[in-house]
């Protein structure tokens, strides 16, 4: 279980303490203010947990749901506009209109650990928002993906989704010749 530098002093009581049993093995620090009582923790894990407010969004969501099986070379996560820049090298931050930073946000688990993410029908007008940002290949592989997947997704959500966040028509027009 990974906990924050406050969530062991809380557990623990001291600084001291923490620092003991980091010293006796019972603890591991992963990174700075964060803590585990495993030895190995996925990185995901302590992405999650290192920016709580965060939902992973574009490249990160398509692999974990599957619609593609390029592993993305950054964990690709949305803030709402306010948010301060994160300066994680591992992380590629994507900030949001705040008004529809939380819609389709789901939690899922993913190889053991909960993830907030955003739901397959607000990725799928991400990925029109942001066609020309994707590679062209990449692209076609999605679409293709969510061909196969649109007898499952909730097209009224994908409909709200796309009238509630820019470039409406264009995401409705590419939505109905390329996917339905």
């Amino acid at each position: 279980m990974l906990l924050s530098y406050q969530e062991c002093l809380k557990k623990y009581g001291s600084d001291y303490k923490i620092k003991k049993s980091v010293s006796e093995g019972e603890l591991f620090v992963k990174e700075k203010g964060l803590y585990s009582d495993k030895r190995y923790v996925p990185e995901l894990e302590i992405i999650s947990k290192k920016y709580p407010k965060a939902i992973i969004t574009l490249y990160s969501a398509f692999y974990y749901y599957g619609l593609t099986d390029t592993v993305p070379e950054h964990y690709y996560v949305a803030t709402p506009k306010s948010s301060r820049k994160i300066s994680d090298t591992r992380v590629k931050q994507i900030y949001e209109n705040s008004s529809a930073f939380e819609m389709g946000k789901t939690t899922i688990e993913y190889d053991g650990v909960d993830i907030s993410i955003y739901n397959r029908e607000r990725l799928l007008v991400e990925l029109i928002r942001n066609k020309h940002k994707i590679p062209f290949d990449l692209y076609k592989e999605l679409i293709t993906n969510y061909r196969k997947i649109v007898h499952e997704l909730d097209i009224t959500a994908v409909t709200e989704y796309a009238y509630e966040l820019p470039k409406r028509n264009m995401v409705m027009e590419t939505i109905k010749l390329e996917v339905l």
